[in-house]
């Protein structure tokens, strides 16, 4: 067995296409080999890592510096508007599809923040975490802080928006790395603006890295009887326990525990059964940010600007501002760095257009989330047993299909926008967001059952849950209803307003 690091034999395409079987077996193989490829092949990885930091760096920085575009840019004629497409039209949509589709696979290889604080942290001053980091609540809250400031600044049509956002979390990024860890990657696994959705939509992937508990037992055995050689345990820079290591929500896929002890490789699974089998028990954290997160918070800001209700009430609390002589909400405003100011652009932000796309999001958001909780809450109760909060917050997880389409559909509304202001037709787009809308529902309708399934399995034996499949129909059904409160939002934004 080759140890970590070992010189590399063959390139990986080699590698995988040395094993051509298609047996559910042989391909358990193959994919092991591509994860052992990424482990002897981080010398390319960093520097495709470091690539990736320069081309976000150039993106993000000359853009802010240059005029604003007019009205006639396009894409491949402007670099400001290339750059807006590159960031919000294809990058952010497409690391979504990617979580889904081979876990945290970007946070590993690619997100240039976490290279960037990685590095920063082996340099730095390698202080332990302190425990206020630790708090469960920072997902959650600092996903919020993210959208709403995103929305005032105007991030997705502006550079400089952008550069403030997503700068300023790459900045922020750094700092932890200089202070906290060795060598590691506090920032994300602590405070990324990001890291409780693609904890979340990693569940959904096909494909993880996981530890066997018998090769690792093992090879521990052997070493202590002096038949096997002490391994180096490698870099694992998201600090996750490797002799635990059964979850693709942590995990960040960088290959670099590929062979360890003989016990850890990439393997296949099936989609979603992270869900139905949680390794660990889901917590509130998991919850707030997906039904208060991506189906509150993150509908809200989508919405907000495409809504005539926004704009009828922002007229008529404007009439009352003018008849009780209240005139500094509507004339005062704010740097371009905190609060859209462009005058040039007749896109001007006062304080009153802050304070309700605010109110929007956060009251919008909350109101969702709570129509979206209650059919669970009912649902939870009404199968019987101990409607405890554990298995509620087990049962949202079926919304995680759901949730994370939603952002995906808000974001390439950006995609669609800049599109068509290069004339390509795109007519199809209505049709194919209704598609995915109801394959993510069918998806999750699935997971319900599976998952109450479950429930009805480990609570039943002990006078649990109710009979037969009433339990399972109760509870797919409360997943149902409260898909409705994100749907009736979407149906309203694409074909209502």
């Amino acid at each position: 067995m080759a140890k970590c690091g070992s010189s590399p034999h063959g390139d990986i395409a080699n590698l995988i296409a040395s094993d051509g079987g298609t047996s559910p077996g042989r391909q358990a193989t193959r994919i092991a080999r591509f994860g052992q490829a990424m482990q002897q092949r981080r010398g390319l990885i960093q520097l495709v890592q470091w690539l990736v930091v320069g081309v976000y760096a150039f993106l993000l920085v000359v853009p802010a510096m240059l005029p604003l575009p007019d009205y006639q840019a396009h894409i491949l004629t402007n670099l400001t508007v290339f750059a807006e497409f590159v960031f919000w039209g294809l990058w952010w949509p497409f690391v979504l599809i990617s979580m889904v589709l081979m876990g945290r696979v970007w946070c590993g290889l690619f997100c240039p923040e976490g290279t960037l604080t990685e590095a920063a942290s082996r340099i730095g001053l390698g202080r332990p975490i302190p425990g206020w980091m630790r708090w469960g609540g920072w997902p959650f809250v600092a996903f919020l802080g993210t959208t709403l400031y995103g929305q005032l600044a105007s991030v997705y049509q502006y550079p400089l928006g952008a550069l403030v956002v997503l700068g300023g979390s790459t900045v922020a990024a750094i700092i932890v790395g200089l202070i906290y860890g060795k060598g590691t990657r506090v920032w994300c696994r602590q405070l990324c603006p990001v890291n409780g959705v693609f904890n979340l939509l990693a569940r959904l992937s096909p494909t993880h890295f996981r530890t066997d508990q018998a090769r690792w037992n093992a090879h521990n055995q052997a070493v202590r009887q002096g038949n096997a050689v002490r391994m180096h345990a490698p870099d694992c820079a998201p600090l996750i326990p490797l002799k635990q290591l059964d979850s693709a929500g942590d995990c960040h896929v960088c290959g670099r525990c590929s062979g360890y002890k003989d016990a850890m490789q990439l393997e296949w699974r099936a989609p979603g059964v992270e869900l139905v089998e949680p390794p660990q028990p889901v917590r509130f954290t998991h919850y707030s940010v997906l039904v208060f997160g991506l189906l509150g918070i993150a509908i809200g800001a989508f919405s907000w600007s495409a809504s005539p209700w926004f704009v009828t009430l922002k007229q008529q609390l404007a009439f009352w501002l003018i008849d009780h002589d209240l005139m500094w909400p509507l004339t005062t405003t704010l740097p371009t760095w905190i609060l859209t100011n462009y005058p040039e652009h007749n896109d001007v932000f006062n304080l009153l257009d802050g304070s309700l796309i605010t109110l929007w999001i956060v009251v919008g958001g909350g109101l969702l989330g709570a129509l979206t909780s209650l059919p669970l809450l009912l649902g939870n109760w009404l199968m019987g047993g101990k409607a405890t909060l554990s298995r509620l917050w087990h049962l949202s997880l079926s919304l995680i299909p759901l949730g994370g389409l939603g952002v995906f559909l808000g974001l390439s509304a950006t995609t669609m926008t800049l599109l068509r202001g290069d004339g390509i037709n795109l007519t199809w787009a209505n049709d194919l967001r209704a598609t995915l809308l109801a394959l993510a529902c069918l998806w999750g309708l699935r997971l319900a059952w599976r998952i109450t399934g479950e429930q009805r399995n480990g609570e039943q034996r002990n006078g649990g849950l109710l009979a037969g499949n009433a339990a399972r129909l109760i509870g797919t059904a409360s997943v149902a209803l409260a898909c409705l409160p994100a749907l009736g939002v979407w149906y309203l934004m694409f074909w209502g307003w």
